[in-house]
């Protein structure tokens, strides 16, 4: 890509400049997209015009909008040429990380592979989970926080995968609380395994889609990749292992101080929760919450802290996401309310009675 800009007249600051950009004509395919789809996402993203002509591309604008269209076509066809793949999501991602000044090019980020499987490739997609994946490298114990969508329990599990395919490790072990583990449970049909799957199952599915199923039941069974309820750890040391304990806002202090005190010699923690959704009973106070006030500043130890703009479901998620915080802060001054059907309702109902 070859950009040229136009002479202009000496002429305030803000008066519109031109610059043209030369695209080489295979990568210009991908960069208009089917249908010129993904141009339309380009042109709804930035503020300067954007003329496309054969192979070359006219932007119009003010100066400081020509020079950040300028940026984002050269990751953009740095992502192309790197063989990433270019969607309407990508461009979006790529200009708000360039908004937000990163040093590390987006492409660079939107192309760092974790693993692949079958035509697929797992990498972070914004620079929030590119922090993230780095720290679970650099550090032993790493605690993922975020919400919903940020994708802290697939790039944990897919960076636990990573490393027992490159043999760093011998084993994975993927846990997390059963919150109602009392009466619930106990009214279920079945042996404790089968009642204690519907909350073990989003790990399953996430394990499949990062290895061939026919190989789990296989690593299970030899004890390689092990799925279990976060009471099974008690009494346990573990060496030599790739930890993951998920959803842990829903443990206790307790639990969580007996869940990090397992870690044995070779192994790597990482524990992913969302402190904006606890559904501990009884206003129990979120192990979570409380190990970042415990352990912070200690050393080998990390918080990664994802917000809104690392969400990479349907764009509305970042935004439901953010409603929701926005709404908290407000209701602070005054009693917490809880929506009918919540758990928060149930809990307070069950008291009453």
């Amino acid at each position: 890509m070859t950009t040229s800009p136009s002479p202009n007249p000496a002429t305030p600051a803000e008066a519109t400049v031109h610059t043209k950009i030369t695209v080489d004509p295979q990568q210009m395919v991908s960069l208009l997209g089917a249908r010129d789809e993904v141009l339309k996402r380009i042109e709804e993203a930035l503020a300067a015009d954007v003329h496309v002509r054969g192979n070359e591309i006219t932007l119009a604008g003010s100066p400081a909008d020509v020079a950040m269209a300028e940026r984002v076509f050269a990751e953009l066809t740095d992502l192309i040429g790197k063989g990433g793949t270019l969607t309407g999501d990508s461009v979006r991602r790529i200009v708000a990380m360039l908004a937000e000044g990163t040093a590390e090019r987006p492409a660079d980020i939107l192309t760092l592979n974790i693993i692949s499987r079958r035509g697929r490739t797992i990498r972070p997609k914004t620079l929030g989970q590119k922090k993230y994946v780095d720290s679970i490298d650099a550090h032993t114990i790493v605690f993922g926080i975020g919400p919903a969508g940020t994708g802290k329990t697939y790039l944990a599990m897919a960076k636990a995968v990573a490393a027992l395919q490159a043999k760093q490790v011998n084993r994975i072990i993927l846990t997390r609380p059963a919150v109602e583990a009392g009466e619930r449970l106990g009214f279920l049909p079945g042996t404790l395994y089968e009642k204690i799957d519907p909350y073990l199952r989003p790990l399953y599915d996430a394990l499949h889609d990062m290895l061939d199923p026919d190989s789990i039941p296989r690593l299970m069974a030899a004890g390689t990749i092990e799925v279990a309820p976060l009471a099974y750890m008690r009494g346990r040391s573990l060496n030599d292992a790739f930890i993951i304990l998920d959803e842990a806002q829903n443990t206790t202090a307790e639990q969580m101080k007996m869940f990090l005190t397992r870690l044995g010699f070779g192994s790597k923690i990482v524990v992913t929760g969302d402190v904006t959704q606890v559904d501990l009973p009884g206003g129990a106070t979120s192990g979570l919450r409380v190990v970042q006030e415990i352990l912070e500043g200690v050393q080998d130890i990390h918080f990664a802290r994802l917000t809104s703009a690392d969400v990479v479901r349907h764009r509305l998620v970042g935004e439901i996401v953010d409603a929701y915080a926005r709404w908290d802060e407000a209701q602070q001054p005054t009693a917490p309310v809880a929506l009918p059907g919540s758990r928060t309702a149930h809990n307070r109902a069950a008291r009453r009675r």
